[in-house]
């Protein structure tokens, strides 16, 4: 990559990681900080406070997406970080549970998620712009990790309120970055690699196979959120003080860490992924089931997490590949669209639907509600195709008319090793799926060199 690429990328990263430290940076503290406010003896307001993120996200990401290519990128982003930066604000000066929850949800309407992609596929070349999408992808596993481990610390020092001020003067500063580090593109069209597209909603929704990965998301951050509004208690409880609890989490995510990279790499090596995504849901189903019998016991609850963020990380990191791997090569925007508002819906409903029924059922029916969700998505995930062994690669390409592109998309896709082919005239991309094992890039050159 190019010293412009490169600054490019983390500095969007960076940009797109603050999204999701804005979900995550709470959970770890809040039903502690809800006990002393007004309506925060209320679980299904706490479970509403907590989702509420979550809910605007999903709603707007895709429409920011789609403002951003008719005012630009840079102006969505701004916008979203200031709407952010409002939200940490009014959650900071909150007098009660329901100021806390007006300023998550306008915390939420910053979705800049989308309009951050589609600068960054303007930013980088087409060789090098799968890197740039897996560093920014890679901040949501970061960004939890690291929110886990300083929330109770931040808590200790600055309160909530000072976590949501400190949160809402990130943004500002975001804004900063954006305006005198990120690059303003030279050129900025749609990408149908990032972006969604509203005519490709229908074949991406009737796709069985990405329908599953969708619910899968959703259980995921569902389950996340809901035991979340517990766990923190749980510990407690067990006699491990709020303050300290980054001492459990801390070894605990590093461990989890450590234990995925060879399941990913037997995964991707051994063209093994179906056998791995559903073991890693299996394992996830027992980390949940051993966290509410593990309930009253720290080394139990330790050991317990460390089965689940095992099992989280890695389907975290494999979501994303699998959607890759299955969606059509011109609608790949579209499905990470849905994908991702899929997520942050599952993050509302999990809090919400967990804060309710940890009100009026108590933890063992929130623990079964996680169960569920994780039972039906081992039996999609069972049922599912196993995913060919592919890999995304993009050429740019010269000006050509539409039906010298479609030729071309044909003679692409009759290449050796060439799983699929989409030449977009529009755009000036190639877009290929291949086999590496069989894939003879100098042909796809060649060809490319001798049409373009």
């Amino acid at each position: 990559m190019s010293p412009t690429e490169l600054r490019a990328t983390v500095g969007l990263a960076g940009i797109y990681g603050l999204r999701m430290f804005g979900l995550f940076i709470i959970l770890p503290v809040f039903a502690f900080y809800a006990e002393h406010l007004p309506g925060g003896d209320n679980f299904t307001l706490i479970g509403i406070a907590l989702g509420a993120y979550g809910l605007t996200q999903a709603i707007l990401q895709i429409p920011f997406g789609w403002l951003s290519d008719r005012i630009g990128r840079k102006p969505v982003i701004y916008l979203g970080l200031i709407l952010f930066a409002i939200g940490s604000f009014t959650a900071a000066i909150a007098v009660d549970i329901y100021w806390v929850i007006l300023g998550r949800v306008i915390q939420g309407a910053g979705a800049i998620s989308a309009a951050v992609m589609a600068l960054a596929a303007d930013l980088t070349r087409e060789e090098h712009r799968t890197k740039a999408m897996a560093v920014i992808g890679m901040t949501i596993g970061t960004t939890f990790a690291v929110s886990l481990i300083v929330a109770p610390a931040l808590n200790q020092l600055i309160g909530v309120s000072g976590i949501f001020a400190m949160t809402g003067a990130l943004a500002l500063l975001a804004i900063i970055v954006v305006h005198k580090i990120i690059p303003d593109p030279l050129i900025s069209r749609f990408h149908s690699d990032t972006e969604a597209s509203a005519s490709k909603f229908k074949n991406v929704l009737s796709n069985i196979e990405l329908l599953r990965l969708n619910y899968g998301i959703f259980a995921l951050h569902a389950t996340l959120m809901a035991l979340w509004l517990v766990m923190p208690l749980s510990l407690r409880q067990a006699g491990l003080e709020a303050d300290d609890h980054w001492q459990l989490y801390l070894p605990v995510l590093l461990m989890s860490m450590v234990l995925i990279i060879p399941a990913i790499i037997y995964a991707e090596k051994k063209a093994k992924l179906k056998t791995i995504f559903i073991a890693a849901i299996a394992l996830l189903l027992l980390g949940q089931i051993s966290l509410a019998l593990t309930a009253d016991s720290i080394w139990g609850t330790a050991i317990a997490l460390l089965v689940f963020f095992t099992a989280f990380n890695l389907l975290e990191a494999s979501l994303p590949s699998l959607i890759s791997k299955i969606a059509p090569v011109g609608a790949k925007g579209t499905a990470i669209g849905v994908y991702s508002s899929t997520q942050f819906l599952g993050a509302f409903v999990g809090a919400t639907v967990g804060g309710y029924l940890y009100e009026h059922h108590g933890s063992n029916v929130l623990y079964i509600f996680c169960g569920l969700l994780l039972c039906i998505w081992l039996m999609f995930a069972a049922t599912m195709k196993a995913p060919a062994a592919v890999r995304s690669k993009m050429y740019h390409v010269k000006e050509m008319d539409v039906g010298r592109a479609s030729g071309l998309s044909r003679e692409l896709a009759a290449l050796s090793g060439v799983y699929e082919a989409l030449v977009l005239a529009n755009e000036r991309v190639a877009y290929l799926k291949v086999d590496l094992k069989g894939f003879d890039e100098e042909s796809v050159v060649k060809l490319l060199g001798e049409n373009t």
